[in-house]
């Protein structure tokens, strides 16, 4: 039995006949740049993540690009990320005319570590002035430490794009947020959230999701959205998305075509509703690799913090010992797919040279690069193949394939 890191058709498969009428209402309607469907669509993800306003764009990376230009971020400014996360984190900052910062993770989450954005802000006399923003990634589906990411952001007037790229639907349960908004210097409006939970996306002054395919929503090609409660934010990012104009052909800046294609929407509206059961399954899977490899010598298995929920875009192992690839070579053999995300952090990246980053100035992410290792989650998953999956891997490590 061949079991792929995810299998989309037989996602299409099963639900055929809604992705189908979608599709062909599209072509009916012969709108397809923009229009109702687009405009549905932002309505329900808005809805969805408790949030004013949701803006469709051409794709995550220019999500991420839009809302740094939304908030006036370009040359001579700084943008603190982490150095463990997908390029187009740190090509947005690039492309904007900034310079990324690289940090350390958290460990046990992969996620940006917040005690290390404290450290760099206060390295020195006086806080630099020319950091503006910070990206917090939600890596694998789990949130970063908001409370204390929105803390320094008010501390240190520095505004907060959030990457919700791969963690849609995700949750963060605040204990300070409800009645502590950040402010900045950019004037952004304050933001209610719930003392409860609010969603990925929904706590900074800016959310950016992906709906590349292999997303958990994901599209049959790209697509993005970037989330705000900020009205003069949300209204900057429509008319970016449109090369910079507002009314057609009256242009107030240089823009981008940066278009949530129709097609695209009405494809994803027909998966939406889908999504809370598709993350339903991958929890189960997860917890079900938990229960069966936490005690595995050589695996550790994902960190889930207590405040918030994951949704499991990858089942990300670690596997110790320097076996990591070995374990991979082993499971391709026989037929089971994995991945690797990600092989080299940035700040050793090629064309982040100039920045004079050396090898062992983040050492939790490059041993994260070492190790990680991530299994078959998709929700059509089942238990038969995660039950092969498994047996391979304890056949891996108890020394039946060394």
């Amino acid at each position: 039995m061949n079991i792929p890191i995810l299998d989309l058709k037989r996602q299409y498969q099963a639900i055929k006949p809604e992705v189908d009428a979608a599709i062909e209402r599209v072509l009916v309607s012969g709108r397809f740049i923009l229009g109702p469907e687009v405009e549905t669509f932002e309505q329900e993800i808005a809805k969805y993540c408790g949030v004013n306003h949701a803006i469709g764009v051409a794709s995550g990376t220019d999500a991420l690009l839009l809302s740094l230009r939304a908030l006036g971020i370009g040359p001579g400014d700084k943008v603190i990320i982490p150095s463990f996360t997908f390029f187009a984190t740190a090509g947005a900052v690039v492309n904007v005319g900034a310079e990324p910062v690289f940090v350390d993770i958290d460990p046990k989450t992969y996620n940006i570590d917040s005690s290390e954005v404290e450290r760099l802000l206060t390295t020195g006399h006086k806080p630099p002035t020319d950091v503006k923003a910070i990206i917090p990634v939600h890596l694998y589906g789990q949130m970063a430490d908001m409370d204390e990411i929105m803390a320094i952001a008010k501390e240190y007037d520095i505004a907060v794009v959030e990457d919700a790229a791969q963690a849609i639907g995700a949750t963060y349960y605040s204990k300070s947020l409800k009645d502590s908004p950040p402010t900045t210097s950019h004037q952004l409006q304050a933001t209610s959230h719930s003392p409860l939970a609010s969603k990925a996306g929904s706590i900074g002054h800016l959310g950016c999701f992906s709906f590349f395919p292999t997303k958990n929503l994901g599209a049959c090609g790209d697509g993005g959205m970037v989330i705000t409660n900020d009205d003069e934010l949300a209204e900057r990012v429509r008319i970016l998305r449109v090369h910079g104009s507002k009314s057609k052909y009256y242009h107030h800046s240089v823009g981008y075509n940066s278009r949530l294609d129709a097609l695209q929407a009405a494809i994803l509206r027909a998966k939406l509703p889908h999504l809370p059961e598709w993350t339903r399954a991958r929890q189960r899977l997860a917890a079900r690799y938990d229960e069966i490899l936490h005690d595995v010598c050589g695996i550790e298995t994902p960190y889930q913090a207590p405040d918030r929920t994951h949704i499991f875009h990858q089942y990300t192992l670690r596997v110790k010992n320097g076996q990591r690839d070995a374990l991979r070579q082993h499971l391709k053999e026989q037929g089971i797919g994995t991945s690797i995300y990600y092989p080299l952090p940035l700040h050793l990246q090629e064309c982040f040279q100039d920045l004079g980053y050396k090898e062992g100035n983040l050492p939790i992410s490059e041993e994260a690069s070492r190790e990680v290792l991530s299994l078959p989650v998709f929700p059509e998953l089942a238990q038969e193949g995660q039950d092969q999956v498994i047996q391979q891997i304890r056949v891996f490590i108890e020394g039946g394939a060394n």
